[in-house]
């Protein structure tokens, strides 16, 4: 069954793109049944009504209060320079459940701005592909210290590639309800930057042997968590 995004309290509605899609892109008819979320934990089923140009949800039954994962990851970013290297990251850290996403301004970052309203259209897509009735909660960039001044530091982790500090294996962080991760620029975080870090309690960790890229060391770490939620359940 199909998957759209649209309101469902106070009234159930079907946002303007997705009715476009549905009728132009999947040419979808009258009589149909699809699901509608508002990303938000609740899901309406119901029959597809459809007059000329316009959709909508006949509803059939609604769910609120939907589980979302078990346990949440923030991972603070710095977007790359090739935009596109930073949706890739956004889409497959959606799809792995991550719950809440930034982008930091860091001294060595090459890019100083992003588009959100584009960045949130990958977010939704990737909710609706894989199923999830929660989506992502997307900020603005912030700088550094910025970000840093609000961190929890006992549940706040930096990768980073600087092997003159001290830094441990994921394996030693322990299972915990809500952890944040910083990724750095493809320059990485400074040494200045590092040094703020430690000193703000906050453990720095290895992603194993090779130097990733930015969106791949953040693809790591949502999938690593993942596959802990799932260990976790089974």
């Amino acid at each position: 069954m199909k998957l759209f995004y649209g309101e469902i309290f106070p009234e159930i509605r079907i946002h303007s793109e997705e009715q476009q899609h549905l009728l132009k892109v999947l040419r979808m008819k009258d009589g149909e049944v699809i699901q509608l979320t508002d990303g938000r934990g609740n899901l309406a089923t119901g029959t597809l009504r459809v007059e000329g140009k316009k959709a909508a949800l006949e509803p059939l039954n609604v769910e609120t209060g939907l589980a979302d994962f078990s346990r949440r990851l923030h991972v603070a970013l710095a977007p790359t320079k090739n935009i596109d290297r930073t949706e890739f990251f956004v889409e497959k850290a959606t799809e792995l459940g991550v719950s809440e996403i930034t982008f930091l301004l860091t001294e060595q970052s090459e890019r100083k701005a992003v588009n959100l309203e584009r960045i949130q259209k990958q977010v939704v897509s990737a909710s609706k592909q894989s199923g999830r009735f929660h989506f992502p909660k997307l900020n603005p960039m912030v700088k550094l210290a910025d970000f840093v001044a609000t961190a929890l530091p006992e549940s706040t982790f930096v990768a980073h590639c600087d092997a003159a500090f001290e830094r441990v294996g994921l394996e030693a962080i322990p299972a915990m309800e809500a952890m944040t991760f910083l990724i750095g620029p493809e320059g990485d975080f400074s040494p200045r930057e590092i040094e703020m870090l430690t000193t703000k309690g906050i453990r720095a960790v290895q992603l194993g042997n090779q130097r990733l890229r930015t969106e791949t060391a953040g693809v790591f770490v949502a999938a690593w968590n993942y596959y802990r939620m799932m260990a976790l359940s089974l």
